[in-house]
C-alpha cells in the first residue's frame, strides 16, 4: 500500500467518526465544532500581554529575590580551621627525652651486635 491509499483511508475513517461524534452530541443537545478542519487546526489566540503593574510586580519580586541572595553570600560561613597549635615546654621535654632514650637504646642494640 502506498501512502496515499493509507491517508485516504484514514480521512474516510475520520469523517465516519466525526459524524458518530455529531450524532451522539445532537441527542445530549451538545454541540461542538466537529468539522475537520476545527478538529485539525487549534486557534491560535491573541498573546497575552502583561500589564505594566505586572511587570512592575514581576521585577520587584526578582530583585527582592536576588537582594536576598547576595545577602546570603555577604555573611559567609565561619571557618572551621584549627589554629596553629602550640606545645608546652613541659610537653616538649618530656617528648625530647623520650626520643633521646630510643636513640641510646638503638646505640646501644647497635654495639652490642
Amino acid at each position: 500500500m502506498d501512502t496515499r491509499t493509507i491517508l485516504a483511508d484514514l480521512k474516510t475513517e475520520l469523517n465516519r467518526i466525526n459524524q458518530a461524534i455529531a450524532a451522539l452530541e445532537s441527542l445530549d443537545g451538545t454541540v461542538t465544532a466537529t468539522t475537520p478542519a476545527a478538529i485539525a487546526a487549534p486557534k491560535r489566540g491573541v498573546r497575552r500581554r502583561i500589564s505594566a503593574a505586572g511587570r512592575k510586580r514581576i521585577s520587584e519580586a526578582a530583585k527582592a529575590r536576588w537582594a536576598a541572595r547576595r545577602k546570603q553570600a555577604a555573611k559567609p560561613a565561619p571557618k572551621q580551621t584549627r589554629g596553629r597549635r602550640t606545645m608546652s615546654a613541659a610537653a616538649r621535654k618530656k617528648i625530647a627525652e623520650a626520643q633521646r632514650k630510643r636513640w641510646a637504646a638503638r646505640k646501644k642494640a647497635a654495639k652490642a651486635s
